[in-house]
């Protein structure tokens, strides 16, 4: 059977700007370079330097192109990116973006470009995008604005954008992912009978790991692989942010990093004359949502979503969690990494197998959305290494391990045409009660709960998820510094209390 139609990875570029350099003035023109990289990669040629042209090989690959798809950058908070980014090229290409916010973005346009390429609609593409956070210093507030604002009609959109917490989240200050993958950790830690402060050491020793890796990594911002205590040790350099997360367990996002892919036929790419030891195959796509809203799950330590995509991307490929080589899970905090490794069927407690090839959002760097890209370059890298016949994963989500996207990889071609996949996951819906009925309840019982931590070391508000007799969620508040205090406990966890109408916590 022609394999023709097998939609492939033949160049990969990924550029970081250390805060050492020089502040990077235009971040259209960064993500042009590394894809201009990417073009030079393709042939194994070393990257143009800064700015520079491509010639020969991959000049003519890059004016191939005939799709740019661009995952949104919070330093450049454009409605059409792959506009931009074509014009940086020089190129005539047709545009498409993912949501305006969603680390799942990335892995969700290599989908999308990998169908189209296999039903033969497209044949060379871009996928790609970028942060400067660390030179622009843009304030977040202003990419949130954008984010809402409806996209201009100029470039395809595969996602719509949606708030990422429920009004009853925001009421009681869960505002950010920094409080609720903290929330996820805390449930991590009750399902498997550990108290949170030895939660915080089993997170430690995984961030160890994927600390270890990006100190392998020429493009990782953090190198100097911090060890589990370091990262778990909360100290003016390391202060707390959350309970129980430290600086050293939390998405880096003040970084300049770009990346992106060059995918194309087969055909295509025999026709450019890439030739195929560049190859890797994309075999596969899967994408699902969990319950939106974090207080509407019925597990917070369970993803219903990843378990159907991975069931679907190994039935597809007609292979086992045991069967794959490497592998970059997402990671922008440790209980998403943790959740997704469960729900995949794979250790995370392997130092042989670290589930990451970047080292992670901490230590390689947390570029926005665009994260995914480089975890897919990091996969690619390494299949190309490998055993023939070796198969990777690649893993990014949104929001608050809210929307999945992944994929899988292969360093020959797959036996079944590539497909994404768009399993239904199990329902997972708890009710939550409002604050009245939670107010009449004789008591409830904390099931997780976290503290925002100030920069001078305080915690300054909590945020308590507890249980009515009944079984239904209520949402609590607390800025009482003697209920913050015995929140920041392992005793706190199961104990009972009460709330008020207005959602606060007292000791019952």
């Amino acid at each position: 059977m022609s394999n023709d139609r097998a939609p492939v990875l033949v160049g990969l570029g990924e550029v970081t700007r250390r805060a050492s350099d020089p502040p990077l003035e235009s971040v259209p023109a960064f993500i042009a370079h590394a894809m201009r990289c990417a073009a030079a990669d393709a042939y194994g040629w070393p990257g143009p330097s800064w700015n520079a042209p491509v010639s020969g090989e991959p000049a003519a690959l890059l004016e191939a192109v005939e799709l740019v798809a661009v995952a949104p950058s919070a330093s450049w908070p454009d409605q059409a990116p792959g506009k931009t980014i074509a014009a940086e090229l020089g190129i005539e290409a047709a545009t498409m973006r993912s949501s305006m916010v969603g680390g799942n973005g990335s892995q969700l346009l290599v989908n999308e470009v990998a169908a189209r390429i296999q039903a033969g609609t497209v044949d060379v593409a871009l996928v790609c995008g970028g942060e400067a956070l660390h030179s622009q210093r843009t304030p977040f507030e202003d990419f949130g604005a954008m984010a809402m604002t409806p996209p201009d009609g100029s470039t395809e959109v595969l996602e719509e954008d949606h708030a990422g917490n429920s009004p009853e989240e925001i009421e009681v200050g869960l505002m950010v992912p920094v409080l609720g993958y903290a929330l996820m950790e805390q449930a991590i830690a009750r399902s498997a009978g550990r108290a949170t402060s030895q939660q915080a050491s089993v997170a430690a020793e995984l961030w160890a790991r994927f600390a270890a890796e990006a100190a392998k990594h020429p493009n990782a911002w953090i190198r100097d692989a911090p060890s589990a205590d370091a990262i778990r040790t909360a100290t003016p350099e390391n202060r707390q942010v959350s309970w129980p997360y430290t600086k050293l367990m939390v998405a880096n996002l003040r970084i300049d990093q770009a990346a992106g892919v060059v995918m194309c036929s087969a055909a295509a790419a025999r026709r450019l004359g890439v030739p195929e030891d560049r190859w890797v195959y994309v075999h596969a796509g899967a994408q699902a949502n969990d319950e939106w809203f974090l207080m509407d799950r019925t597990h917070l330590d369970r993803s219903p979503a990843v378990a159907a995509c991975g069931h679907a991307l190994f039935q597809h490929a007609g292979i086992t969690a045991a069967d794959l080589g490497p592998v970059d899970l997402y990671s922008c905090f440790p209980s998403a990494v943790q959740i997704a490794a469960r729900e995949l069927g794979l250790p995370s407690d392997d130092p042989s197998r670290p589930l990451t090839c970047t080292g992670g959002l901490t230590f390689f760097g947390g570029p926005g959305n665009n994260f995914g890209t480089h975890g897919v370059i990091g996969v690619a890298r390494a299949l190309r290494q490998a055993t023939p016949g070796t198969v990777g994963l690649s893993s990014s989500l949104g929001w608050y391990a809210t929307k999945h996207a992944i994929g899988l990889y292969g360093n020959a071609a797959p036996a079944t045409p590539y497909a994404t996949l768009r399993p239904t996951p199990a329902p997972a819906k708890r009710e939550v009660a409002s604050p009245a009925e939670a107010a009449a309840a004789p008591s409830a019982t904390v099931e997780v709960a976290t503290a925002f931590f100030g920069r001078a070391g305080n915690a300054e508000f909590g945020i308590v998820f507890a249980l009515l007799p009944d079984g239904r969620r209520a949402l609590g508040k607390t800025t009482d510094p003697a209920i913050l205090k015995a929140l920041c406990s392992d005793a706190f966890i199961g104990r009972p209390i009460r709330l008020t109408e207005d959602r606060t916590v007292e000791l019952a």
